[in-house]
């Protein structure tokens, strides 16, 4: 893939390294910052459908019974 090069503020820019993580590259700050934003996977969208369906049903779990479950 090529490269753009953007332009931003010098506040933008000392806020995104205020927000990054030690050695992490602004791309991966950028693309950390816009997935929400973007189209659900088909695969995404059918785990998130049947998550509802399984909620609708009942099949939940009370944080005590995840916590017994994961011996915490």
């Amino acid at each position: 893939m090529g490269q753009t090069t953007i332009r931003i503020t010098e506040n933008l820019h000392r806020a995104l390294t205020k927000v990054r993580a030690p050695g992490e590259s602004f791309e991966d700050l950028i693309w950390d910052l816009v997935e929400p934003y973007l189209e659900l996977s088909p695969q995404t969208k059918k785990n998130i459908s049947q998550s509802l369906r399984e909620y609708d049903r009942g099949e939940v779990y009370s944080l005590d019974e995840v916590k017994k479950k994961l011996n915490l």
